[in-house]
């Protein structure tokens, strides 16, 4: 990295558990085949997107249950979004659509030199905690 290693306090790491690992080393593996690798791609995306929903700010809420008592829980604050970068972070809005069906999705497409070629944001993306789809973060050698 960059920085001599070190990450920003607003980006964390997915825990290295077995199954993590397990899920990396098919990726990996240049005997899986396509629709292995789409499957275990699609498992991996949605285990980051669900440690980046764990990370959002949340309210208290009451619920009637069907019986009529009242539960006392959870519910996301408001004002979360997700914004894909184009041509690979979409790979994870399906992940993100399959957990929270109504969050707001921008899109940005930036050139190989990170210039931003095009963004459609919200209007009050600075007000919002944003989840960056970006499942490509560094390049492995193709050796």
């Amino acid at each position: 990295m960059e920085n001599g290693g070190v990450l920003p306090d607003n980006v964390y790491l997915l825990e290295p558990t077995d199954q993590v690992i397990e899920l990396q080393t098919i990726l990996m593996d240049r005997e899986t085949d396509h629709s292995d690798f789409v499957f275990y791609a699609d498992r991996l995306m949605r285990l980051v997107i669900e440690e980046g929903l764990n990370r959002l700010p949340y309210t208290n809420v009451t619920v009637e249950t069907p019986i009529g008592y009242a539960y006392e829980g959870i519910a996301f604050a408001r004002g979360n979004c997700g914004v894909s970068i184009s041509r690979s972070g979409e790979a994870m809005e399906h992940a993100l659509r399959q957990c929270c069906r109504s969050i707001r999705i921008g899109k940005m497409l930036l050139a190989e030199d990170t210039r931003l070629l095009y963004a459609r944001l919200m209007p009050d993306i600075a007000q919002r905690r944003v989840l960056l789809l970006y499942p490509l973060l560094s390049a492995y050698s193709s050796e």
